[in-house]
């Protein structure tokens, strides 16, 4: 694979920190949601949203 620039840097550090923010707001749905059905929702696209980021972590390195 070739080497990105550092634009394409750049735009791929604020979709990691978008996916981060998305993890961490769904994880407090999840922690105060009532609903048991809505709460394991929340979970399993906080999950989805924590392995994007780390997928998308592999082209930092």
């Amino acid at each position: 694979m070739s080497q990105i620039n550092q634009m394409e840097m750049q735009h791929l550090r604020h979709i990691i920190g978008a996916q981060d923010t998305a993890y961490q707001k769904l994880q407090s749905y999840a922690q105060n949601s009532q609903d048991p059905q809505l709460k394991a929702h929340f979970e399993k696209i906080a999950q989805d949203a924590q392995n994007v980021k780390q997928k998308l972590l592999t082209f930092l390195n």
